[in-house]
């Protein structure tokens, strides 16, 4: 291993690389990681020197808080190369400020923007070669912060370890999704942590998830608290719904995440000339539109999938299928998004960041 300094950041380089052995045709998304990672701890009430290194275990206290209290944030990021080899984030000032949205929200520190971005920066020019070029090769990033310090009291941490990881992807496709709208279940409640990016939210997700499984549907499209009555998010993504020829979908709120991809993908709609409205959509409306014959497509909307289209939803055990649309609005947009993220299409709207 070598060590070296860039500016604030103490950089250690792998002694070998792994890339040697990835078949980048054949990824499984989120299972590989490239040969280094970016770490800062939070100690005495300030942050540390930040650091890059070889990827590899750490060791925690088995008081450490995050296990027994949960505090733990994330985000899910990607960066793109296009043709001239040239690497590209997409928002990622977005990202950043939903990040540290989430912290607060946990009572957790804030990350600093200049630990966070240049972090950033320099572990992607250092695993650069991980990041393939061609439309749907991307590299997904996937920032957290974990509270490390010890003991069993119920209090806020005041120790922390934020870091940087990178996971080679091709485009994430699932399969025929078939959705089963909430009834019991919810995924969050007002006043609590559903519009930050906190890891017990997904945690809680898993049980009515595996029970959705089981009963032969990929997902669970989450419905509110109160009354379950209206529509909120579809598995991890947020969600849209095509009746006749406008898109809808929910407000974020203290339930909802603030997707990127979704405020994004609403931009692009009404760029196109698409009609979308963001209101509350009711359950009664889904069904009556599937009834009628309105109720033209819904898809999940997120980093990891872009758009992810849903072929059919189950409510009150009666079944639904959508009709096949072969040009539909939902695969439009992604295609117009991913252009976009690639440097395929002109980027109008300022989105897209040069490493």
């Amino acid at each position: 291993m070598s060590a070296t300094q860039t500016n604030k950041i103490e950089i250690t380089k792998a002694s070998t690389s792994k890339i040697k052995d990835i078949d980048f045709d054949n990824l499984h998304f989120g299972e590989v990681f490239t040969d280094h990672l970016f770490e800062c701890d939070f100690k005495n009430g300030a942050w540390q020197k930040p650091t890059i290194k070889p990827y590899a275990p750490f060791l925690l206290d088995p008081s450490a808080k995050v296990f027994h209290y949960g505090q733990a944030v994330f985000e899910g990021m990607k960066a793109y190369k296009d043709d001239n080899d040239s690497v590209w984030l997409f928002r990622p000032d977005e990202n950043y400020h939903r990040f540290n949205n989430s912290a607060t929200r946990m009572a957790m520190p804030e990350v600093p923007e200049e630990i966070f971005m240049e972090g950033l920066h320099q572990l992607l020019k250092l695993d650069e070669a991980w990041i393939q070029k061609g439309k749907g090769n991307t590299m997904y990033i996937r920032p957290f912060m974990i509270a490390t310090g010890t003991g069993v009291i119920a209090n806020p941490s005041e120790d922390y370890k934020f870091m940087i990881l990178l996971s080679p992807a091709k485009a994430y496709y699932s399969g025929e999704v078939k959705v089963l709208i909430a009834e019991h279940f919810s995924r969050a409640a007002n006043g609590g942590i559903g519009a930050a990016k906190a890891a017990g939210n997904y945690a809680a997700q898993f049980y009515p998830t595996n029970l959705a499984n089981k009963a032969g549907f990929q997902q669970v499209i989450w419905t509110d608290d109160a009354t379950h009555t209206k529509l909120e998010e579809a598995g991890t993504m947020n969600v849209f719904f095509r009746i006749n020829d406008t898109l809808f979908t929910a407000p974020t709120s203290e339930r909802i995440l603030d997707g990127v991809t979704r405020k994004s993908l609403i931009d692009l709609a009404k760029r196109e000339g698409i009609n979308v409205e963001v209101r509350p959509v009711l359950v009664s409306e889904l069904v009556e539109g599937a009834k009628n014959g309105t109720l033209k497509e819904i898809f999940g909307a997120g980093t990891a999938a872009v758009v992810n289209p849903i072929i059919g939803f189950s409510y009150q055990d009666v079944y639904y299928e959508l009709p096949k649309i072969e040009n539909s609005i939902a695969l439009q947009l992604k295609d117009k998004l991913t252009n976009i993220q690639h440097k395929l299409a002109e980027d109008t709207f300022g989105w897209t960041v040069k490493v």
